[in-house]
């Protein structure tokens, strides 16, 4: 996953370099606020897969005596500065380019500089954006797309094709901000297509945000992880019960386990040591992804919350 990851990352970031430079130029000889506003997002965009590199780096730490579960939220908290990023840079500078010029409108020179360098950067982007939809696509399985932005554990790949979306979106809105502006040579077009991409790349970073909340946190493995685990735990005959089956992500490949099990009273040490073991082994071969296991043995009636002060 995480070498899926990378590509998708390094695709967007090529993509997004060249289309700032053509952006830019178009908008220093064309004078369009709306294509300043694209060329900062495309700016703030390369800006984001740099972080997303530098969090996939960061997670591949070994653990250590201040992490010992190693460093696998990296991922999560710059997926997180990422959206903040997007919201405080592209979106804000948009909007504000875009009500400035709304205020102080200036004449587009040379509209078909802007032509051309949107083709150019639909080009670039769908290339980049087709790239990420075909990753997300291998890695959603068969979840629906927003269940799989929903339950996802590896949010650099969905931020990416968030980020392209948002890109596509905001070179249309740019489209026709100059061609409005060119053919009725009314200038508050461009200053309106510049806030329509401030407020694309605002809410783009609002769901972004929330999405990557809860992986930040602590989010438990998706619902059949945990049913098969419970379901491996159950079959092992010196188990009566299991109390209580606890997991979280530590990255988008490492979930940690803790697992309360009420055994049979008969059983020896030595026979709990080898089904804890064999419990162990079988969980890890199904689902590499666990990569911690913590087995508490434990009676029903201990697992039980306990009764108030005025009951006991």
């Amino acid at each position: 996953m995480a070498g899926s990851s990378r590509k998708v990352i390094f695709a967007a970031l090529i993509g997004n370099g060249l289309i700032a430079i053509t952006k830019f130029i178009a908008a220093a000889v064309t004078g369009s606020s709306a294509m300043l506003s694209e060329g900062i997002h495309s700016v703030v965009d390369t800006g984001n897969q740099v972080l997303l590199l530098w969090g996939l780096k960061c997670a591949k730490k070994p653990p250590d005596e201040r992490f010992p579960f190693g460093h696998g939220k990296e991922v999560y908290f710059w997926s997180f500065v990422v959206a903040i990023m997007i919201f405080a840079v592209g979106a804000g500078v948009s909007l504000y380019e875009g009500i400035h010029h709304l205020l102080h409108p200036t004449p587009i020179e040379r509209p078909a500089v802007n032509y051309v360098v949107i083709a150019l950067a639909v080009v670039f982007e769908g290339v980049a954006w087709y790239f990420a939809f075909t990753e997300f696509t291998k890695a959603k399985g068969k979840w629906g797309y927003f269940e799989a932005v929903h339950r996802g554990k590896d949010p650099s790949i969905f931020v990416v094709l968030f980020e392209d979306s948002a890109a596509m979106i905001g070179l249309i809105a740019a489209f026709l901000g100059v061609l409005l502006s060119h053919v009725t040579g009314i200038m508050i077009f461009d200053g309106i297509a510049s806030i329509v991409i401030g407020l694309v790349l605002g809410g783009t970073a609002a769901w972004l945000a929330y999405e990557t909340k809860s992986l930040l946190i602590g989010e438990s493995a998706t619902k059949p992880v945990v049913r098969g685990i419970r379901e491996i735990v159950s079959a092992h005959p010196d188990v009566m019960r299991v109390n209580e089956l606890l997991t979280m992500h530590m990255g988008p490949d490492f979930i940690l386990l803790n697992v309360s099990v009420d055994f049979r009273d008969e059983a020896t040490a030595g026979e709990l040591e080898q089904a804890i073991a064999r419990m162990d082994r079988e969980i890890k071969e199904a689902y590499p992804e666990v990569r911690r296991i913590f087995i508490e043995a434990e009676s029903a009636r201990e697992s039980a919350d306990p009764a108030p002060m005025e009951d006991a």
